[in-house]
């Protein structure tokens, strides 16, 4: 199974969290991201996205069906990204490739996770993927990317 984590654009300041719109230049960042994905993920790729306005914006930039799980939603814990995705650290539940549209700390908790087994330290850019692939349980983890817009 193929894990890949997309960290929402650059979003606008606001006290509702969840309402928070991405600005002009966040548009043009998911936009050269969504180009980027489009041209490496599977077809049958499962989308999910946090119900916050960012992270939806965000995903509508691929033009493609996707899931909203609030499980995902700001402040969620590693584990419920994993389970969203149906990762399993004792081997994927599913076959194929799962993009999670979501937020920082969460996301960079999970990229460090699963590729270091800590969850700490590792943050995420606006609008960076990590992809990541599970082997099985005696040959781990595989990145296969980590991205951010400024380097396409």
């Amino acid at each position: 199974m193929d894990l890949i984590l997309w960290r929402h654009a650059e979003a606008e300041d606001g006290w509702d969290d969840l309402a928070r719109a991405l600005t002009a230049h966040g548009r043009k960042q998911a936009a050269k991201m969504a180009a980027w994905l489009l041209s490496n993920i599977p077809k049958q790729t499962r989308i999910i996205a946090s119900p916050a306005v960012r992270t939806q914006q965000t995903v509508q930039a691929l033009d493609l069906p996707y899931e909203t799980v609030s499980e995902i939603a700001p402040g969620a814990r590693v584990s419920d990204v994993l389970h969203a995705a149906g990762w399993s650290m004792q081997g994927a539940e599913h076959e194929g490739t799962v993009l999670v549209v979501g937020h920082q700390p969460t996301l960079g908790m999970t990229a460090g996770s699963l590729l270091c087994g800590q969850t700490d330290g590792f943050a995420m850019k606006k609008c960076a993927i990590v992809w990541v692939r599970q082997r099985d349980e005696r040959r781990g983890m595989v990145l296969l990317a980590s991205l951010t817009p400024e380097m396409l």
